[in-house]
């Protein structure tokens, strides 16, 4: 049991370090290659490209090299391209309007190779041409613009710039993908700083207008309430003598009414006059009427000497 298990461990790892060294050494002498999705293999042979693979999947290179494939990577060299589209954004490109003011543009663009042979020995560094001339082409086409139309019609900048770098950018194995204007900026501190201080006094302007109208329609609502009131006020003023003459008429009509009208209001007058008031009961009035004359003094009367 122990001799099995120990032959076996021993198996396990004999293969786990034997198929990699094996497939290593079988993918050296080209006998089969894998490529990836999106990626392409260019086989290079004594300075000429003699195999190019941009199907993703197993490939057997015997088959299509020959005794090539023997010294392939021994000898030559397998360059693996990637193919997946790519970005790119290149900041504050310097241009002017056609008012004169230093503009910056912001330009994000996409690409892919198209070509990888064309990739690999056209141009030393694809990348950084195309970068040059996405920023040549900002330049020549949206140079002398006016400035309203290029801060207002980005999507017609993008095509005009994408138009004038496709046909060139594929010329070096790189194709050219969207194109698109991110950002139109002023580039002048001092520019920045004048337009700010005048967006800030337009604000204040246009805030101390609209207060001024709220003020004065606010007053035409006020002076407009007033002279209302005031003419309801006049209007119930010159109706009040008729009301009152009116109602006193009806009240005359009947004597005892008037009578009793005229009473309530002299108590009325009195209670709210404050003076006080001595009550006497109906049956002592007399007598205290009487006794009234009697308490008087007597008149001082001078004699005629």
């Amino acid at each position: 049991m122990i001799s099995t298990l120990a032959g076996a461990v021993f198996g396990f790892l004999g293969t786990a370090l034997a198929l990699p060294v094996l497939f290593g050494l079988l993918r050296m002498f080209g006998v089969y290659t894998v490529v990836q999705e999106r990626s392409c293999h260019v086989y290079v042979l004594f300075g000429s490209v003699v195999l190019t693979l941009d199907e993703p999947g197993f490939h057997l290179l015997w088959p299509k090299l020959g005794l090539k494939a023997l010294f392939v990577n021994l000898l030559g060299r397998c360059h693996v391209v990637d193919l997946r589209l790519d970005q790119q954004y290149l900041r504050s490109q310097a241009v002017n309007s056609e008012e004169g003011a230093p503009m910056g543009i912001g330009v994000w663009y996409e690409m892919y190779v198209s070509d990888p042979k064309r990739f690999l020995f056209e141009n030393a560094d694809p990348r950084g041409s195309l970068a040059a001339n996405v920023s040549n082409a900002v330049v020549r086409c949206l140079s002398n613009m006016k400035l309203s139309a290029m801060l207002e019609t980005r999507h017609e900048m993008s095509r005009a710039v994408r138009a004038e770098v496709s046909h060139k950018s594929h010329e070096w194995g790189y194709k050219l993908g969207s194109v698109y204007v991110r950002k139109v900026h002023f580039r002048d501190a001092q520019m920045i700083h004048q337009i700010e201080e005048k967006v800030v006094n337009r604000l204040r302007q246009v805030t101390s207008a609209i207060r001024q109208d709220g003020a004065n329609q606010v007053s035409i609502i006020t002076s407009t309430a007033e002279r209302q009131s005031a003419v309801e006020f006049a209007r119930a003023a010159a109706l009040r003598p008729q009301i009152v003459g009116a109602a006193l008429q009806k009240i005359g009509e009947d004597p005892e009414v008037l009578q009793g009208t005229f009473e309530l209001l002299e108590t009325q007058r009195l209670l709210e006059s404050g003076a006080l008031l001595t009550l006497v009961p109906y049956g002592a009035r007399v007598e205290l009427l009487n006794q009234l004359p009697s308490a008087a003094p007597e008149p001082v009367r001078h004699r005629k000497g």
